[in-house]
């Protein structure tokens, strides 16, 4: 492999060239708190709720995985448009985030249950340690766009999210971004 350039697009979260996966509210419906609402919702339209956009890079060791994420404003009843979040297969990974558009919440739960909350802005670059899941959820009224970097084979373990959920939930209530207790969590 040689040495090569990404160009990344501050505005539009760009990644050229790259490959672009979509998120639908179909594909992740079941991972929103208010069912009904998500229900509701695709009886209408199955409104797009973040794309990431990765680099040509080989999934081996010794390789840096690096993209782009967008993802777009919005709700599902009163909880925020987010990503379905994983653990990297291999645990012992970390991530790092660089915020260069919007305003976002980073969600993250250790192996051992400590979970932690990171304010994204643009400027922040959040690091997600070794053996933390993580979500990224838009709680602004424009994209939340961030460019992240990770070991190339970490994998993505997204089973066990949709499995258990988040022990919190980022919902709107009274015009204001609380942090609540998610009732649908398991253990």
């Amino acid at each position: 492999m040689k040495p090569f350039n990404v160009e990344v697009n501050f505005q539009t979260g760009d990644l050229t060239p790259g490959k672009k996966i979509d998120r639908y509210l179909s594909g992740v419906k079941n991972m929103f708190f208010d069912q009904a609402a998500a229900d509701a919702i695709l009886q209408r339209e199955d409104p797009l709720i973040y794309q990431v956009i990765y680099a040509d890079v080989p999934e081996a060791k010794g390789h840096l995985g690096n993209c782009t994420t967008i993802i777009y404003p919005g709700k599902v009843g009163r909880e925020f448009y987010f990503t379905k979040g994983h653990f990297h297969e291999e645990r012992g990974t970390a991530e790092i985030y660089f915020c260069l558009q919007g305003k976002g919440k980073l969600l993250l739960e250790s192996t051992d249950g400590e979970w932690a909350i990171l304010d994204m802005y643009p400027g922040t670059a959040s690091y997600i340690p070794p053996y933390w899941s993580h979500r990224t959820i838009n709680v602004g009224q424009e994209k939340l766009i961030f460019y992240c970097v990770f070991p190339a084979d970490a994998g993505h373990d997204y089973g066990t999210i949709e499995e258990i959920g988040y022990p919190k939930l980022v919902v709107e209530e009274n015009g204001q971004i609380m942090v609540v207790d998610n009732p649908k969590r398991r253990k």
